[in-house]
């Protein structure tokens, strides 16, 4: 007990020096930091006196002195982190979560051009080529801070090949954990409606507030989808390169209609080296904020969309308009076509059929009532002037036996995955709680015949691993294998997700659906 209170005693005394140097330097610091965004391009020389001293007002500081000492190789997120502290030992803020992010995200802000001139850009750049203008718009959001880079590096990942193809593996770790401190102070605050959600217009800017996020460095590229207003932005917490998020001027509920496959092609056609899908319209199968209409896309092409096709169709009466189910855990309808009106009538003409579809010996009831259960996950991309609507089907009905739903995560596999399978996850990128870290830690502890303390939902599946691998596993080995079994996991849930089950008498039925589409 002696040696940790030692310890921590020293930890403080280091904090308490490292935040008496940073005092010291607080200047080298604001100098560094817009030293490292000119070096960047982000801004111009002329900008350099003003844009610190619209940092010295939000730091509270009236001199400015740059002393000649050495600097060092930090990032734009290690200097901030060097502000806010700063901030926190002068009492300019408080040490809450929320407070640092809001003074974060509007010294970041002092850097940013005005939303016009964000466009202005982007559309210059539009007219010689898409993907410079979103490469230009993707480096604004990851230099300005707006994309969290330090902490989507804390992140596991990993690609593990499976019969479907190399699957990608997340455990993320990005999302700090509020303590009870902050927690106290978000349940102290008054609620109000602006902004109605994170996802609308309005974040564009919003210096932020205890209990919701800052968005002062926040910024949205207008487009136009369809006749209608929509905007693109990248998220705070990219899962895969350049994951974008598409969203409507309109705060309105999430809808997989004819109209959104039509805004999903014109994405795709404005941006061909990005794919788009959207979440399932529905609770349980939809993995997002059903409450404001979006889509996400990005520039990486998932194991889904490498799939081969396994039983290919036609469709009457759309003779240009291929179709196939394609090999993949869940059930998945491929339509490809040159021609975007045929395509997504095609579409539409599936959707139509599948929310009306039972198929008893499948487990599959459109409605209970009138609550429908039948929807669709879709996801469009332009391959070599072809363009694919990939239609993920999906059931949301719940029972006894599965009371979180029939094609969800079964019992046996939510002690690795709980939580809905939304677009992503249906793609072949597993998205898994933090909590793993330590107890996959554990579990391979209890593998090799080690001290351990198992989480108990783990204990049968650790069993059944030390079994398995009772002759193979060793000390080298045991996170490969861990990586491997948790990738199996991953398949089962997918697997659990299909309508149609990867058997014979799944695929049958499948089959039984293709053939009575009724398309007019």
């Amino acid at each position: 007990m002696l040696g940790i209170g030692i310890n921590v005693i020293h930890l403080d005394i280091m904090a308490k020096q490292k935040v008496r140097e940073i005092g010291m330097n607080i200047s080298q610091i604001i100098q560094q930091l817009i030293d490292c965004v000119l070096t960047l391009r982000f801004i111009e020389q002329e900008d350099e006196i003003y844009i610190r001293n619209q940092i010295l007002y939000l730091l509270d500081i009236h001199e400015f002195t740059v002393t000649e000492q050495s600097k060092d190789d930090a990032s734009i997120p290690d200097l901030l982190e060097r502000l806010v502290d700063y901030a926190c030992e002068n009492g300019v803020i408080k040490d809450l979560f929320d407070e640092k992010e809001i003074l974060t995200s509007n010294i970041m802000n002092c850097f940013m051009p005005k939303p016009s001139t964000v466009n202005q850009y982007f559309y210059e750049k539009y007219k010689k080529d898409a993907k410079a203008a979103t490469d230009y718009f993707y480096q604004l959001s990851r230099t300005s801070n707006y994309i969290q880079t330090k902490r989507i590096a804390k992140n596991m990942n990993y690609k593990y090949p499976t019969e479907y193809g190399d699957m990608d593996i997340t455990i993320n770790l990005s999302k700090p954990e509020k303590n009870p401190k902050d927690i106290m102070q978000e349940k102290s605050m008054k609620s109000t409606n602006y902004p109605k959600c994170l996802l609308c217009i309005e974040n564009e800017g919003y210096a932020g507030r205890i209990g919701y996020p800052a968005r002062a460095n926040h910024r949205l590229i207008r487009l136009t989808l369809e006749g209608e207003p929509w905007y693109l932005q990248y998220s705070p917490y990219v899962y895969y390169n350049e994951h974008c998020i598409v969203l409507s001027k309109e705060h309105r509920d999430m809808k997989i209609d004819r109209q959104g496959f039509l805004r999903l092609v014109s994405f795709v056609e404005q941006f061909p080296h990005y794919f788009v899908g959207s979440n399932a319209d529905l609770p349980i199968v939809g993995g997002s904020i059903l409450s404001h209409d979006h889509y996400q896309g990005g520039r990486y092409e998932f194991a889904m969309a490498k799939a081969a096709d396994e039983y290919r169709f036609a469709l009457q009466p759309f003779p240009n308009v291929k179709g196939a189910i394609v090999k993949w855990p869940m059930s998945v309808i491929r339509l490809r076509s040159e021609k975007a009106e045929e395509l997504v009538a095609a579409a539409d003409c599936i959707l139509e059929s599948w929310r009306e579809y039972d198929d008893p010996t499948a487990d599959i009831y459109a409605y209970t009532g009138k609550t429908p259960h039948n929807t669709i996950t879709p996801i469009a991309r332009k391959r070599h002037n072809v363009l694919e609507l990939d239609l993920v089907l999906r059931n949301n009905r719940i029972s006894d036996e599965h009371v979180l739903g029939i094609f969800h995560p079964h019992s046996d596999v939510q002690h690795i995955k709980k939580e809905n399978i939304g677009l992503i996850e249906v793609m072949g990128l597993a998205v898994l709680p933090a909590r793993l870290i330590p107890e996959l830690q554990e579990v391979e502890k209890y593998i090799l015949g080690k001290e351990h303390e198992i989480a108990e939902y783990h204990r049968t599946w650790a069993e059944q691993l030390r079994q398995k691998y009772k002759e193979q596993a060793h000390t080298e080995n045991i996170g490969e294998i861990i990586k491997k079994e948790v990738t199996v996991k991953f398949m089962r849930v997918l697997e659990d997700a299909g309508v149609f089950k990867r058997n014979e008498q799944g695929m049958a039925a499948f089959k039984r659906f293709i053939k009575q589409v009724n398309c007019k």
